[in-house]
């Protein structure tokens, strides 16, 4: 059953929560323990939030009991571009610069996904501020292409396009000025979505008005 899990949408996770065929705990479960075998291959992880992903999927547990409504993403494992700030969860941008920043408070992106119950696996990997179109730096090495290992994922997104394409998690926060998002979409057999500039607030990003 895990193998299933960590292949359903976020759209199918919802409606499997709501109908009580899975719990937010089984899916978090299943999805971190394909994060921690693939990233031993891909290298496709900065940080990772395991410990506060179970807890949120317990407190999630206690809502889909409750009966109230759900919101959309309710339940959702996601990986956010270490490019993206996240409130207590270490930062870098892809560099030894800040190999230990720890922000105080979330991109307001990742604050609405947050909101709407979507739950953090942890930071993928970027390159260093997301200059280069490949995925790879001097602080995290080099990310690999879940199709070929050897291959490159792309860039900038790369981290969180090839976490997608393995399993980990049904969909990821990236970002895109000059094809950041598309590009790994592409190379990783994906769909990416960049939405018009200024649709997303970029407060708390490294890299401006591109966020999507």
């Amino acid at each position: 059953m895990s193998d299933e899990i960590i292949r359903k949408s976020a759209a199918e996770l919802g409606k499997l929560y709501r109908s009580g065929e899975v719990s937010p705990v089984e899916v978090i479960d299943a999805v971190l323990d394909r994060m921690e075998h693939v990233d031993q291959a891909l290298n496709i992880m900065v940080t990772k939030t395991a410990e506060q992903a179970r807890a949120d999927a317990k407190k999630a547990e206690s809502r889909l009991r409750s009966g109230e409504d759900l919101p959309p993403l309710f339940g959702v494992p996601m990986t956010v571009k270490d490019l993206a700030e996240t409130a207590g969860v270490r930062t870098t941008y892809g560099s030894v610069a800040f190999a230990d920043y720890v922000p105080d408070e979330d991109a307001i992106g990742w604050a609405r996904l947050k909101e709407h119950g979507a739950i953090l696996l942890g930071k993928t990997t970027t390159p260093e501020f997301g200059l280069l179109g490949v995925t790879e730096s001097k602080l995290t090495g080099t990310t690999g292409n879940p199709w070929r290992p050897d291959h490159t994922p792309g860039g900038s997104s790369g981290g969180a396009a090839a976490a997608v394409a393995a399993g980990v998690g049904p969909v990821a926060w990236g970002s895109d000025g000059g094809g950041s998002i598309r590009v790994p979409a592409a190379l990783c057999g994906l769909v990416g979505i960049k939405p018009s500039i200024g649709r997303i607030p970029a407060a708390g990003c490294v890299d401006g008005d591109s966020t999507d």
